[in-house]
């Protein structure tokens, strides 16, 4: 089956490819991690210090838009965008 035009399965659940897209070019996601993790997911990131929150803005699909020290940086980082930022756990 194409994944662009597979349908939900029976009882509402949404395929990968509708759940990937959910939100896109409307949603960003915010989700706080660790300045270990961040530097895990994004191994170009350098000069961080250990053990601090970071904030990371993600596309719908999961495409990394920005960093930020703060919440309230990384929503107007979305807004900047033109993105309704949601927050993720």
């Amino acid at each position: 089956m194409d994944p662009k035009t597979e349908k939900p399965e029976v009882g509402g659940f949404m395929s990968e490819f509708e759940f990937a897209h959910l939100g896109g070019g409307e949603l960003a996601y915010i989700k706080e991690m660790t300045s270990d993790k961040a530097q895990e997911l994004f191994p170009a990131l350098r000069d961080i210090p250990d053990g601090i929150k970071i904030f990371a803005v993600h596309a719908a699909d999961g495409t990394p838009i920005a960093l930020a020290d703060t919440r309230s940086a990384a929503v107007s980082n979305a807004r900047e965008h033109n993105l309704r930022p949601v927050s993720i756990h």
